[in-house]
């Protein structure tokens, strides 16, 4: 009944645990993606033979190569720190292990996520394992591990592998072959997750499948359909509210209008959080927000707008399809702007007046 209780306490907190691997996986994926897409940019080629950009120079060269093993780590690394929010650092090293295998068995993001959690329970239970005190030392840096990765890894190659495989090729195939009113659709759905909650579970649902799917276009060779919506509805609410601070003064008091600039430079960025203040001060912004990423996204999927980066904002703009890219971002802005005017009640600043004759000053001496 103990065993019983500690997995269903895991699986009550598998939010909080996948939520803390895809937390470490995005400066990774990030990281990777942009570099890499920047090679591809730079070559003014797709991925060549191999999986490789073709380098023309050394630069070039250099920067495939880093991005390249930046976006190889993504899935070892998510399923090494799902498995350590489970487990602490003896869940690391057999994350990162079944991790890689469940990349080379060809289960990629869906196996990389199942090999975290399973680490994660595996190493718990291993952890509470009565040993000598001889022996309590090596638990953590050597046995624990150890058995870990080898149960879970035999179980990566031998039961997770092909089922995962399967569906990952039939998901990826699904939503880089996107076309029409499919498209349209999947990209309102992904644009309103996105600014759902702002960096929270849903918009990282969103982000992440998105970064995975960038992951094996871009180095399939194919331009990521599926992240343009997700990259450009990342920016579309901290961007549109820094200019509603400025245009519409009246929505917004002091504070959030000296803030108006900040959020504009984090929608550029990338940050998708500069709108949290804002939302949270006002919740009819919640279903503005969503609306307005919907828009752009389902216009992004219209135009078949593409984004080569696991990342959004205008930072990654040369490497996305390019104007449609930037349209859809002025549209879902447009949109948020009109909504914001139509639904947002005016600020009414509070000022404290003291009255002269209020004021009673004694001294004494």
């Amino acid at each position: 009944m103990k065993q019983e209780s500690e997995v269903m306490s895991v699986l009550k907190n598998i939010r909080q645990h996948l939520m803390g691997g895809v937390s470490y996986m995005i400066p990774v994926v990030v990281t990777g993606g942009i570099l890499y897409a920047v090679a591809t940019m730079l070559s003014m080629n797709s991925v060549q033979q191999g999986g490789a950009v073709k380098a023309s120079n050394i630069v070039i060269d250099v920067l495939s190569q880093v991005g390249g093993v930046g976006l190889g780590m993504m899935v070892p690394v998510l399923a090494a720190f799902i498995a350590m929010s489970i487990a602490d650092r003896p869940g690391i090293a057999p994350g990162l292990i079944c991790g890689q295998l469940a990349v080379n068995v060809g289960s990629g993001f869906i196996g990389g996520v199942i090999a975290g959690v399973l680490c994660g329970i595996v190493a718990q239970y291993l952890k509470k394992v009565p040993l000598p005190k001889s022996m309590q030392s090596l638990k953590s840096i050597m046995i624990v591990p150890i058995f870990t990765s080898l149960i879970v890894g035999t179980i990566t190659i031998c039961v997770v592998g092909s089922p995962c495989a399967w569906l990952l090729k039939s998901l990826t195939a699904w939503l880089t072959s996107m076309s029409g009113a499919s498209a349209i659709l999947v990209g309102a759905i992904t644009g309103a997750m996105i600014g759902f909650d702002l960096g929270g579970p849903i918009n990282k649902v969103a982000y992440s499948t998105g970064a995975a799917v960038v992951g094996t276009s871009v180095l399939a060779g194919t331009n990521c359909t599926f992240m343009g919506p997700i990259s450009l509805a990342i920016c579309v609410p901290p961007i549109a509210l820094g200019i509603e601070t400025f245009i519409m003064k009246k929505k917004f008091n002091q504070e959030e209008r000296d803030a108006g600039i900040g959020a504009i430079a984090m929608g550029v960025c990338g940050i998708t959080e500069g709108a949290i203040s804002y939302t949270t001060a006002s919740p009819i912004l919640i279903p503005i927000n969503m609306i307005a990423c919907a828009v752009g996204g389902a216009v992004a999927g219209a135009f078949g707008t593409y984004s080569n980066a696991a990342w959004g904002g205008l930072v990654v703009f040369p490497v996305t399809s390019g104007i449609t890219y930037l349209v859809s971002i002025v549209i879902g802005v447009a949109v948020h702007g009109v909504l914001v005017m139509l639904l947002k009640k005016d600020v009414k600043e509070v000022v404290n007046h003291i009255d002269d004759e209020d004021v009673d000053i004694e001294i004494e001496f």
